[in-house]
């Protein structure tokens, strides 16, 4: 029982970190308690509940969608960054992290998009929202 257990934690984490890795997170992912707890040889493991987002960007990773659907990349043809909304006709569709109009790209045009600029357009976006009227 113990070495069940224990090897069924050590997939579970190896799902967590291959899931993470690929930007997907499922905050419920967990061993079924009621399967876990038992006898039985191989326990479930409970995928849990994600909301709507996480869902696309896993179905997104799934299909081996690149760059995946949630992914902020930039467009290296003219520097702009966005968020990876689809992908409709072997194009990327990108919106701009703040907002606004989306745009596509080939995807062998986007790069990663550096980390301190999708944070800086995140804060602002916040800051924005902040000043709205109520």
């Amino acid at each position: 029982m113990e070495e069940s257990v224990r090897s069924t934690q050590e997939v579970l984490e190896s799902l967590r970190e291959a899931l993470t890795g690929v930007g997907v997170v499922l905050p419920s992912l967990a061993v079924d308690p009621l399967t876990g707890a038992g006898d039985e040889p191989f326990p479930l493991v409970d995928l849990g509940r994600c909301n709507v987002r996480t869902a696309e960007r896993l179905a997104s990773v799934l299909r081996g969608e690149r760059p995946p659907v949630g992914a902020y990349v930039v467009d290296v043809r003219d520097g702009r960054v966005g968020e990876v909304m689809g992908h409709l006709g072997g194009r990327v569709q990108l919106r701009p992290l703040g907002g606004g109009r989306e745009w596509d790209c080939p995807p062998e045009s986007t790069g990663p998009a550096p980390q301190a600029e999708v944070l800086r357009a995140r804060v602002r976006k916040v800051n924005k929202e902040g000043r709205m009227p109520c």
